[in-house]
């Protein structure tokens, strides 16, 4: 077995496990994984369809349905006429779930800002770069882009 990838695929799980519950702790919030993602998909005051969000999480309808249906109780989410006409209807943040998603990342880049002061601009570069071709990469081998927000798109 590699010994470079084993070590990346641990060193990697325990990046989100560190960052999500040292910003959790801060806050005195935390705004579940589920919540989160499906938030991040729906910023921008991006609306998506059960079927859309069910294809970009890669979440079967029964799962998807119960985490939007606990988030459409907190009043993170609302349901919507499609906005283009459509049949079907969709989902969108509420001002309540953008505000707890704008909370959970602040408190995400309070902690890699604190985590990264020692490092130059560089190294924070190439890290967000780095992180960014290995997500795409991975998205590439699903054929499954992720939605990113184009003041976010970084060039690799």
């Amino acid at each position: 077995m590699d010994t470079t990838l084993t070590k990346l695929e641990f060193e990697s799980m325990l990046f989100v496990r560190h960052l999500t519950l040292t910003a959790a702790r801060r806050t005195g919030r935390d705004l579940d994984r589920s919540a989160y993602t499906i938030l991040s998909c729906l910023d921008d005051d991006r609306a998506m369809s059960m079927g859309e969000l069910s294809e970009v999480l890669s979440l079967d309808a029964s799962t998807l349905s119960r985490q939007t249906t606990a988030m459409l109780r907190s009043k993170l989410l609302e349901r919507i006429p499609d906005p283009d006409g459509g049949m079907a209807r969709k989902y969108r943040s509420t001002s309540l779930g953008q505000a707890r998603l704008r909370e959970a990342c602040a408190a995400n880049i309070s902690v890699l800002d604190e985590v990264t002061a020692s490092w130059s601009p560089e190294q924070r570069d190439t890290l967000a770069q780095l992180l960014g071709r290995f997500n795409r990469g991975i998205e590439d081998l699903d054929h499954r882009p992720w939605p990113r927000p184009a003041a976010l798109e970084i060039q690799i």
